[in-house]
């Protein structure tokens, strides 16, 4: 790829990035196969992040965390993204973190999140239902309140982290009666929990890593002081808060596998050798790199001007909804254009790439379908 530093970078940041992939290529890299063949990363990385200082990385030290903002998380997750390592569920552990934050009790920050920034909790979204994904109010699982404990029942499947999560923040209605003011959002810690049962983790197309699960909540009690925040009925509202978060963590993690792809697929071509010549001097294979290294680079402007607008306050519901379709859409355009280049090799599993391709499909779906993200976008239009 042509020479480009995003403009949110800094020395301090660069330096940061310097630890970020030194960690990640000692202690995840050589250890991925094994991941994706056991279909989880297991506690004992979670730990070591923690202890490196990896973990909630843009909330304030006084709750244990980084103290940084949200460019020490792009980082982490461009480093993570470039080398196709979607078995550790960073994005959904941070997006735990901050729902608890932006919207906990003093007394629930500190109970939760210096154990979520040192690994010793693994934080998981218990967003979607069997038969409500995209549409939220939708929602089945119940919480009904018996004095001092909620009573809960119901399920979850499509659960990232949902196989070694301690602690889900779950979505659940309280109020049946109501669709969209029914909704509560519930912290719950799972270790030893009685009535709380991991399911499978499912079998994907990708992202093997991923211990993406089922859960299943058969009469179990949590303590009432688990409600986040102190009233019942802001569920809905608390997840349309932090939503342009969510998307655009999505739209910087296609960004980075896109610029993984194209590092990788430049080098192979130009190694590559068919019919008596590197396959990189070829017309076809230079102007498809080309291509695909533009689309890669106008992804990357977006997603960076995304990133400075969240920095301000100013990233609305809208624009992270672009990030989040286009971006996706284009990641999943650019890597099949790499795994071609590639040849026969590109369907091949120890090829960056073939993994790449797989593990991108999904982006496209979680987190709001891009149909949704359309929809969304055209009402403002």
């Amino acid at each position: 790829m042509l020479p480009y530093e995003s403009p949110w970078m800094d020395d301090d940041l660069r330096v940061f990035r310097e630890t970020v992939t030194r960690f990640v290529e000692a202690e995840m890299v050589p250890n991925d196969a094994r991941w994706r063949a056991q279909h989880r990363v297991g506690t004992e990385i979670w730990r070591k992040a923690g202890d490196m200082g990896l973990l909630c990385l843009d909330l304030p030290v006084e709750y244990g965390c980084g103290g940084g903002d949200f460019r020490h998380e792009a980082v982490l997750y461009e480093e993570l993204s470039r080398r196709a390592l979607s078995g550790f569920g960073q994005g959904v552990h941070s997006m735990c973190a901050h729902y608890v934050f932006n919207y906990g009790t003093e007394a629930q920050k500190q109970r939760w999140l210096p154990r979520l920034a040192k690994g010793e909790l693994i934080g998981a979204i218990a967003m979607t239902e069997p038969g409500a994904g995209s549409d939220l109010q939708g929602i089945r699982t119940r919480a009904v309140r018996d004095g001092d404990h909620y009573v809960l029942n119901g399920s979850k499947i499509f659960i990232t982290n949902g196989g070694s999560a301690s602690l889900l923040m779950l979505v659940t209605r309280t109020d049946p009666t109501e669709r969209k003011r029914g909704l509560s959002l519930i912290m719950v810690e799972t270790e030893n929990l009685a009535g709380y049962r991991v399911g499978r983790v499912l079998d994907k197309m990708g992202m093997p890593a991923q211990d993406t699960a089922e859960l299943f909540f058969e009469d179990v009690r949590v303590p009432a002081d688990c409600l986040l925040g102190s009233e019942e009925g802001q569920g809905m509202y608390q997840l349309m808060g932090d939503l342009p978060y969510e998307r655009l963590v999505i739209a910087l993690c296609g960004v980075g596998a896109m610029e993984g792809a194209v590092a990788a697929t430049s080098q192979y071509v130009k190694e590559r050798k068919a019919f008596g010549q590197v396959i990189g001097t070829m017309q076809n294979i230079r102007f498809k790199l080309a291509e695909c290294a533009t689309v890669t680079r106008i992804a990357r402007v977006f997603v960076d001007d995304c990133i400075q607008k969240l920095l301000v306050g100013k990233l609305d519901n809208e624009t992270a909804s672009m990030a989040k379709y286009w971006v996706t859409d284009a990641q999943q355009q650019v890597i099949d254009e790499c795994v071609q280049m590639h040849g026969g090799y590109g369907y091949m599993n120890e090829y960056l790439v073939c993994r790449m391709f797989a593990d991108s499909r999904v982006q496209r779906i979680y987190g709001g379908t891009n149909e949704i993200m359309k929809e969304l976008i055209s009402r403002s239009v």
